[in-house]
């Protein structure tokens, strides 16, 4: 008969394998862990850097609210796209530039414009003269708000207009001459309805210009919403 610590040997071996397996199990449950914290963190993460985003992007949409006679129009610009025009939008609004200024020009199938005269059809005062941004993607689409200018694609200053219709051949093909187009800089957001109201307006013959509301289109505050 073997002796009684001889008997217990293969026990303290097992025990000894048991509890280095055990060991292991909890060092795979430990890595396990760590990867399932790591993961955890890094969707936390990219779940934040999505949200600061879409709040730098939300940022750079900076509404401006028209108050006109015939009801409110809110315009969403778009600086990320045009920076210089919606800076240079922003600029006039907030000095008052814009205020009892008329829609001097409404073609129904066309664009409703703005911006440059007073109810008098006085021409309000202009800064200088930004560059045309319209190759910046951007089409002149129905409702969009895009930059008024001469023939000389750099002229915009305060002149805006709404398309009323898709305007797809002021939109930019190149930069020479006949190519630029015309900037989109923003959006109507609310108050298509009003737009509807205006692009309808009889209109006539004023001061040497055309296609000039019967009836003053009068936009009596612009107010810019940060």
């Amino acid at each position: 008969m073997k002796p009684f610590y001889r008997r217990l040997l293969p026990l303290f071996f097992a025990s000894l394998l048991l509890s280095a397996c055990n060991n292991d199990t909890a060092d795979a449950d430990s890595e396990e862990n760590k990867k399932a914290s790591t993961t955890t963190a890094e969707v936390q993460t990219a779940a934040t850097n999505t949200t600061n985003d879409n709040e730098d992007k939300k940022n750079t949409m900076t509404q401006v609210k028209l108050e006109t006679n015939f009801g409110d129009i809110v315009i969403e610009l778009n600086a990320e796209k045009a920076p210089l025009s919606v800076a240079n939008f922003i600029a006039y609004a907030e000095k008052g530039a814009y205020d009892g200024t008329i829609f001097h020009r409404v073609i129904k199938d066309f664009m409703i414009q703005g911006g440059g005269f007073d109810e008098s059809f006085t021409q309000r005062p202009t800064d200088t003269a930004i560059k045309n941004e319209a190759n910046n993607g951007l089409s002149n689409v129905k409702g969009s708000v895009a930059m008024a200018r001469t023939g000389d694609p750099h002229s915009a200053t305060t002149q805006f207009f709404i398309n009323t219709v898709d305007n797809a051949f002021l939109n930019f093909r190149s930069e020479d001459q006949q190519g630029w187009g015309y900037t989109v800089f923003g959006q109507v957001i609310e108050g298509m309805d009003v737009v509807e109201q205006i692009r309808v307006v009889a209109t006539g013959n004023k001061n040497g210009h055309g296609d000039v509301p019967n009836e003053n289109v009068i936009i009596t505050t612009a107010t810019v919403v940060k």
